[in-house]
């Protein structure tokens, strides 16, 4: 059963709630743009934060204690060259890092059995092209299909990521509520940090043309952590979890779904 509800609507929350009976709440609503994050901060924070709450209130008026996975962010850990585990300090560098800060406080407030999961970067198919793995391979699709210039627009190339598969993310979620301590948060994360640029050179890789590669200033933030890598000791140690998907079939997956997505826009376009 699906239901489209405003987040941050607490009548709207309330009653769909009361109409689903949930035995599991995934709360993954919410606005993960972190780039737009930084024009259009007071949105981020009002869906972010006014939506958790929102969310916790309902559940605890109706008296619903299921379990709660709120799908935080890594980005709320200090910059930090080190691997992050959930012992690291706390001190995020953008709106979009705070929001997640927040929705945490929140969680630790709330009534309930709640998990919160500090998800780091993940990827796969189906992802928008507002993340720079999905960006990358959508313009490349573009290119091979003569939709745009053979020139990729990249923004920071030298920053690290730790980026795991979206499947296996969702995986972890599930594992989540069936093994996971309340109150607890937890690192899901692959524990290795890629290159951007090492990741872009693995899709040209598998290009069916020649594509060029620019540096774009509009894809550039304001404040890039030089690198992202977590410690997923805990995730492993308390449900078993770990990353499956090696890197380079999230990509190439990744790739194709465009390539299949533009094919099916213009037989659309042409009928």
């Amino acid at each position: 059963m699906w239901s489209s509800v405003d987040v941050t609507d607490g009548k709207a929350v309330r009653a769909a709630l009361e109409k689903l009976q949930p035995s599991a709440v995934y709360h993954c609503a919410g606005i993960a743009d972190v780039h737009g994050a930084w024009t259009a901060s007071a949105r981020v924070l009002r869906v972010n934060v006014i939506g958790t709450h929102t969310l916790l209130e309902a559940l605890d008026e109706l008296r619903v204690r299921v379990p709660v996975v709120i799908t935080g962010s890594a980005l709320v850990y200090r910059t930090s060259p080190e691997p992050l585990s959930e012992a690291s300090p706390i001190g995020p560098s953008s709106p979009y890092g705070l929001s997640k800060l927040a929705q945490e406080m929140l969680a630790d407030s709330a009534a309930g059995p709640i998990i919160v999961a500090r998800s780091f970067n993940h990827a796969g198919p189906r992802q928008s092209a507002h993340y720079v793995t999905s960006s990358f391979a959508r313009q490349i699709a573009e290119a091979e299909a003569g939709r745009r210039e053979p020139v990729l627009r990249v923004g920071n190339l030298d920053a690290r990521r730790d980026i795991t598969d979206v499947r296996d993310t969702v995986r972890a979620y599930r594992l989540l509520v069936e093994h996971g301590r309340p109150g607890q948060a937890y690192n899901v994360c692959r524990g290795e940090a890629y290159r951007v640029g090492d990741l872009l050179d693995l899709l040209l890789t598998q290009a069916r043309t020649r594509v060029g590669v620019e540096t774009d200033p509009e894809r550039l933030r304001p404040s890039d952590n030089p690198v992202v890598l977590g410690d997923p000791s805990r995730i492993r140690q308390d449900t078993g979890w770990s990353a499956r998907i090696p890197i380079d079939r999230t990509l190439g997956d990744l790739l194709d779904y465009w390539r299949h997505h533009i094919r099916a826009a213009d037989s659309s376009s042409s009928a």
